[in-house]
């Protein structure tokens, strides 16, 4: 007989048992077998729980970032359990919101603002629309996902965004002004930055990658009088950038830019 005893932290199991799958450690999980009180994230506030997409969709995503990418998580206290929350990210690869949603999930669930097109694939338009992810349009500024960021933050949730707005495939992007936008309209929202690398080698097989994810508050803190929303995500993003510098996905592409 499998050991059907999940510990709340296993965020693994917990997908696989609310998924109803065959997991390693506890076979083909019969619902009524297991208490529900395994089924919440531990250390995760009472005020704001996670939904069950989130939750599964990170959970068997988890194997691949925690045990193959030997995922290394700094600075997780500066994360609050509650409250207001920007979690600002440098960004160059698809598997960062990934790494830092996985690096956070003992504390928050983030609602990362994502490009609006990846709601055009069928099947997971619905996932991120149960994770709670907010659709935006890159390069127009849009004020519906603004104004979505803003309402979520005001009602006390944490918000993820890229402030380069895009994957950097190895180039410098300016910092665009939407973190800027959503620190001014929500002044009482606690930054916290998350560098993350090694993501680019997470499918660069048969090369192991080594993920890191370093949470931590930015130096200056966040909107000084006089600066502009830009000015605010070029002095983050600086800061990001001193710990992860930029990186390349991809052996071709990398040769093609040495």
């Amino acid at each position: 007989m499998p050991d059907t005893t999940l510990d709340a932290r296993d965020t693994t199991s917990i997908a696989a048992l609310e998924c109803g799958v065959w997991h390693p450690r506890i076979g083909r999980p019969n619902r009524t077998l297991v208490s529900r009180r395994f089924l919440r994230i531990a250390a995760v506030s009472d005020r704001e729980q996670m939904t069950r997409t989130y939750r599964a969709a990170l959970g068997i995503a988890t194997p691949i970032v925690r045990a193959w990418g030997r995922l290394e998580v700094e600075g997780l206290e500066r994360v609050p359990l509650e409250g207001p929350l920007l979690i600002v990210s440098n960004h160059d690869s698809y598997w960062d919101p990934v790494a830092v949603g996985i690096a956070a999930i003992r504390r928050r669930q983030i609602r990362a603002l994502s490009k609006s097109s990846l709601w055009k694939v069928k099947g997971l338009n619905k996932m991120l629309t149960g994770m709670g992810q907010i659709p935006i349009v890159r390069g127009t500024g849009d004020a519906n996902a603004l104004d979505r960021a803003i309402e979520e933050l005001r009602g006390g949730a944490c918000v993820g965004i890229f402030p380069e707005g895009t994957r950097s495939l190895g180039r410098k992007l300016r910092p665009r002004s939407g973190l800027g936008r959503l620190a001014a309209a929500v002044p009482e929202a606690q930054i916290v930055c998350a560098a993350v690398w090694g993501t680019t080698d997470i499918t660069a097989f048969p090369k192991r990658p080594r993920v890191r994810v370093c949470f931590f508050e930015p130096a200056g803190g966040g909107p000084q009088p006089g600066e502009s929303p830009v000015e605010l995500s070029m002095r983050i993003v600086s800061e990001l950038r001193e710990r992860a510098p930029i990186a390349v996905a991809g052996r071709k592409r990398r040769k093609a830019l040495a």
